[in-house]
């Protein structure tokens, strides 16, 4: 019999086998000070590009206002208890039904954690006899909740369409034998490589009268970002009204906390009568309903934070596509970069860029991207300014040339200090 914690002592996992090396620097790192462009990492102010505070809403003052407001008058505590039994409050329905009307559905219902809600959604919405068809670079929640799915289950390749078409055959054919429907889930906007999902095309194969499926959209990078009034990736690519279920965060462009699903109100109701995430959970806390209200209230009101943001995004992206820098197939705010070299290479130019060039941006390495690629990516957002896109724009380029010059190889990662207490010396 085999002793399961002697188990994972032999097998860390693909990025935790790495982590006596990079805890609290690659890893855990420690943002300092108040949240904006510029932060403070092991006692230097950075230029940070690593935050999803796409509207610059995390420490606006109009929002730190109703923040502190609404902790006064409530505390973290009312109410207490699930929705369901004691936790019910009118803010909480009145912020349901204002995300429905701005979102453009009959209903939603909110989510205490987006994660935790989409893995609930997907659990709730189909049984044994569905199928499920989704893309193949879909989050980790929404894989977590189809382990949940005792059904079968069909990948196709990322925003092939061809594939997607393969593989609905496939879903047809065994929903004819098994009686049951097929759900399509798909994202408006991949948070790694910033492409929006190909959600009109999916529709298209619907309006054709090909398949007969139901579509489910997490479109946590696109709500708030994408779209005339900010409604997200349907709104932009003109089929918000065909999603059938679509998923939101207050964790990005709204800076908060919780989510939400919109849906019609058949659909709202079972989720609040069978979601178990929120049956059982303690309701959202009404200091964060009520700030998530004022900053609804903020995206729906304010179109010029979110013009602010695409300037910044665009400026960025045309800077560093201009200086000859891959950022793939990216058409959302999110900025990746890709680059040659192997895993050393990675660290170390980004312990250049931390330490010699005060730039701190998220390093995304394999199993998330191919062993051979390097993936910076950026998030711009509506406080960054122009001087802080151009010094990086120049930065990237010095980078890039000692890349290319080989100055970044090495036999070992970047090394760094750890105190035992993983803390950076």
């Amino acid at each position: 019999m085999a002793d399961i914690f002697e188990k994972i002592k032999k097998n860390r996992g693909p990025i935790g086998q790495y982590s006596k090396g990079v805890h609290g620097y690659f890893t855990f790192p420690k943002l300092e000070g108040e949240l904006g462009n510029k932060m403070v990492f092991r006692g230097k102010e950075c230029l940070v590009w690593s935050l999803n505070n796409y509207l610059g809403l995390a420490n606006h003052p109009e929002i730190r206002k109703a923040d502190k407001e609404a902790a006064e008058q409530y505390g973290l505590a009312y109410p207490m208890g699930a929705r369901m039994m004691t936790g019910q409050t009118s803010e909480h329905e009145m912020l349901e039904n204002e995300i429905a009307e701005f979102m453009g559905f009959p209903d939603s219902i909110l989510l205490n954690f987006g994660y935790q809600g989409m893995v609930s959604a997907i659990d709730c919405l189909v049984d044994r006899n569905d199928i499920i068809v989704y893309d193949s670079e879909s989050h980790a929640c929404i894989l977590d909740g189809m382990r949940l799915h005792n059904g079968k289950r069909f990948v196709f390749k990322h925003n092939d369409m061809d594939s997607f078409d393969k593989q609905m055959t496939n879903a047809t054919r065994l929903a004819e034998t098994t009686g049951g429907g097929i759900l399509v889930i798909t994202e408006g906007v991949f948070g790694m490589a910033g492409d929006q999902g190909k959600l009109k095309e999916i529709v298209d194969f619907r309006k054709s009268g090909k398949y007969d499926f139901r579509l489910f959209v997490d479109d946590a990078h696109g709500f708030g970002t994408l779209g005339k009034t900010g409604q997200g990736a349907g709104e932009e690519q003109g089929v918000q009204g065909e999603i059938d279920v679509l998923f939101g965060t207050f964790a990005k462009a709204m800076a908060s906390v919780g989510g939400f699903l919109c849906a019609n109100e058949d659909i709202v109701e079972y989720f609040r009568y069978n979601m178990r995430s929120q049956m059982y959970a303690k309701s959202l806390p009404m200091t964060i309903t009520v700030g998530a209200r004022k900053r609804l209230e903020m995206l729906r009101t304010r179109p010029e934070i979110k013009a602010q943001l695409w300037t910044i995004a665009t400026a960025l992206k045309k800077g560093l596509g201009e200086a000859g820098f891959d950022l793939g197939e990216a058409n959302s705010v999110v900025t990746p970069v890709f680059m040659k070299g192997d895993l050393a290479e990675a660290t170390n130019l980004t312990y250049d860029l931390r330490e010699n060039h005060n730039i701190f941006c998220s390093i995304v390495i394999y199993p998330v991207v191919p062993k051979d690629v390097i993936m910076l990516r950026l998030i711009p957002t509506a406080v960054h300014t122009l001087e802080d896109v151009n010094y990086t724009v120049e930065t990237f380029k010095k980078i890039k040339t000692k890349l290319d010059a080989g100055e970044y190889k090495s036999d070992e990662m970047a090394a760094v200090e750890v105190d035992d207490k993983k803390n950076m010396k």
